[in-house]
């Protein structure tokens, strides 16, 4: 039983990776809360002053807070399922929206409470967490690129810029010094194409499996 959570930056193909992975190991794949997502398009087109009355960003951590949790919940009781990015990674943007103001300390406080209630939960089941965290990393011309390769309208604004260079600047950090769930497998999408390189493809489910085998994961 192996349960892999694919995390990384915006744009940089964690949806690919994980459908890759899903089809490779026979798994269920739980994908991240895009196109049914409500609050999305507004936390990225709003204005700052519809930030500031409407408090988008803070309802959407919590909308993914919910969705991922209901996620993590049942990939951790079923056999050989992946995560298109998961709960621990949701903290990391709140942090990011904590930091620039989008979300008040009170908000994230209570956001905080939250998460730490549903991560006391997951501690309850029989299998408390995920064997694999499979890490896409880029430089921050390759995520550009790619956020502008995938198109959402909503995501090509050229004030988004900072956010995402805020994000990136830290993601790394993140990983190596706050993430303690599983262990880490370094894909660098600088190099790897999934969707347009079948080689790539075969070599990183071969990464994949082989991290799997050396954690003695069947």
């Amino acid at each position: 039983m192996a349960v892999i959570v694919v995390g990384g930056m915006i744009g940089l193909g964690k949806t690919s990776v994980s459908t890759l992975l899903g089809q490779a190991l026979h798994s269920e794949v739980f994908y991240e809360s895009v196109d049914d997502n409500p609050i999305l398009p507004l936390f990225y087109t709003a204005s700052p002053e519809e930030i500031e009355t409407k408090r988008y960003p803070f309802l959407l951590q919590l909308h993914f807070l919910n969705t991922r949790f209901k996620a993590i919940k049942q990939a951790l009781v079923h056999n050989r399922n992946v995560l298109d990015r998961s709960i621990y990674e949701d903290w990391y943007f709140a942090k990011v929206n904590r930091e620039l103001g989008r979300i008040s300390q009170l908000e994230f406080d209570v956001y905080e409470g939250l998460a730490d209630n549903m991560m006391e939960e997951l501690a309850e089941l029989p299998k408390k967490a995920p064997d694999l965290m499979v890490y896409l990393k880029a430089s921050f011309e390759t995520v550009i690129h790619r956020i502008g390769l995938r198109g959402r309208s909503f995501e090509q604004d050229a004030s988004l810029v900072e956010y995402y260079r805020l994000l990136w600047s830290g993601y790394d950090e993140w990983v190596m010094n706050h993430y303690h769930a599983s262990e880490v497998l370094i894909v660098d999408m600088d190099v790897i194409d999934v969707v347009n390189r079948e080689g790539d493809a075969a070599f990183l489910v071969e990464q994949v499996n082989a991290k799997l085998a050396d954690l003695a994961i069947a």
